[in-house]
């Protein structure tokens, strides 16, 4: 069966200094591991052709498909603070877009498939493990409700790659609204490029926020319209616990997806100040600094955006500093709102912030399980009713008492009646989450034993996380002692 992809690359159009072209290595011996079939319906590709031959081919670097301008995308980027004026696509090609079934461009692009101009002396390939992880925790976010890169396939390339150990192969095949990022636009920045800096703008325009395109000041319209885009993305990521690891300024998709899951890990039990990254040595990107971290690289991106947003340094400034004063207000607007929404509130009183900090600072303070108490809290919500599982979780649950008490006070202001209610909560509140200790004992069977039944039935558990899934109950325990996650990897 042949397989057909309707190309369209509009950012291989853009001149040659913005990428390289290249050709993906070929994969030795490319084994489908698994194909998103949903996704690729969406994309108006045929599954069945894509799972044949020729097409595990194509999803691996084996062979090319027509139309495909395979490219390595150029960009720079502060990583932990330190700039590197050119970094890019060391390890990934774009091999082109397509114009999806509802009329969105995405990029198709090949993660693991061998060095490229910019590999700075890596082999390009990918390790097995990593590309699971990838696979997993991109698609249990889009099953979230967060804005994410997409996986439509991960596939064993037959190859040994050398990391701390000889490892098995593997590439992902990811999709993304597209891969432009914060460290995209630096790149010209360090260039003095002010034509490519003009020219990047106004694609990111087009291909994402239109509407800037007919405002007074269009790019200024732009940065507006990327910060306010991170400040509802880094408030999803608080709300469901998730930790980025690594949020570089090469690492901001200016999309507003989130992007490169490498180190990527949620949270168990509650702790603001938790780390999970083993190249995070100074808490940089913890779980409660991602706020201040997406402001940081924000703010990288409004220097270089100077030139565009007026032709007098001062009042280039002025606009610059009047946008990401937006920042603060649409990321508590976005927590705040998200916040009454765990906690059952459909309106809004003066009185909630506080009322979401205390149990917050509670459940820091007990180390109790975050996903598992918002959880269990729609069916707290009257005396007696599902109390006495979330008093199990404090090993002194006074506090928790005097909290549960306010809180029900609190509901009694609301005319949503309990069971309106409690599925309101259930339907923000997962009972499944991609669990740090499933991921590395998933990672393990296929790495070892060359065993995927874990990563299958970690998938499925995780296409629906707001469902109760009583058979499959074990996948919302919190870790054992033994089990406990300590440290994740970015896999490079």
């Amino acid at each position: 069966m042949s397989v057909s992809i309707p190309f369209d690359n509009s950012y291989a159009r853009l001149p040659e200094r913005f990428y390289a072209s290249v050709v993906p290595s070929a994969a030795s011996a490319p084994r489908l591991i698994k194909l998103n079939r949903d996704l690729a319906r969406e994309l108006g590709l045929d599954p069945d052709a894509l799972a044949g031959a020729e097409g595990v081919g194509i999803l691996s670097g084996l062979h090319l498909a027509e139309g495909s301008q395979p490219i390595a995308l150029a960009y720079a980027g502060h990583q932990f603070a330190h700039f590197v004026p050119q970094l890019g696509d060391g390890r990934a090609i774009l091999l082109g877009e397509v114009i999806d079934l509802k009329g969105k461009r995405r990029d198709i692009h090949l993660k693991g498939s061998g060095r490229t101009p910019f590999s700075r002396g890596g082999d390009g390939k990918a390790a097995l493990g990593p590309v699971l992880r990838e696979y997993v925790v991109s698609e249990a976010m889009a099953a979230l409700g967060v804005p994410t890169t997409r996986a439509l396939a991960a596939v064993a390339t037959g190859e040994t790659v050398v990391r701390d150990a000889l490892l098995p192969g593997a590439a992902i095949v990811r999709v993304a609204a597209s891969h432009i990022r914060v460290g995209t636009f630096q790149f010209f920045a360090a260039r003095d490029d002010a034509e490519g800096l003009r020219l990047l703008a106004d694609h990111v325009i087009a291909r994402h926020y239109p509407d800037a395109a007919a405002a007074p000041q269009r790019y200024r319209a732009l940065l507006d319209g990327i910060v306010a885009a991170q400040a509802d993305l880094v408030a999803r990521w608080l709300l469901i616990g998730f930790i980025h690891g690594v949020m570089n300024t090469d690492n901001m998709a200016v999309s507003g997806e989130t992007i490169d899951y490498g180190p990527c890990a949620f949270l168990d039990d509650y702790d603001p100040a938790k780390v999970f990254s083993s190249i995070d040595r100074m808490g940089r990107y913890a779980y409660g600094r991602q706020p201040e971290m997406a402001l940081w690289n924000l703010t990288r991106l409004a220097e270089t955006l100077l030139p565009l947003l007026a032709d007098d340094e001062e009042a280039a400034i002025a606009e610059a500093q009047e946008a990401l004063a937006g920042f603060a207000p649409a990321f508590e607007d976005a927590y705040l709102g998200g916040l009454r929404r765990k906690l059952g509130f459909a309106t809004e009183q003066e009185s909630d912030l506080a009322l979401a900090t205390n149990i917050l600072q509670a459940l820091a303070i007990a180390k109790v399980d975050f996903t598992n108490f918002f959880r269990g809290l729609a069916d707290a919500q009257a005396p007696g009713d599902g109390e006495d599982r979330l008093r199990a979780m404090f090993d002194d649950p006074s506090s928790f008492d005097i909290w549960l008490v306010t809180w029900r006070a609190r509901l009694a202001a609301e005319s949503q009646g309990p069971g309106a209610r409690r599925e309101a909560m259930r339907a923000v509140n997962p009972a499944f989450i991609p669990r740090n200790h499933r991921i590395e004992a998933m990672i393990r069977a296929a790495v070892d034993d060359d065993n995927f039944g874990p990563f299958d039935e970690l998938n499925a558990v995780l296409s629906r996380p707001y469902d109760d899934q009583p058979d499959l109950a074990r996948y919302s325990e919190p870790p054992a002692e033994a089990e406990r996650v300590t440290a994740t990897f970015c896999g490079t």
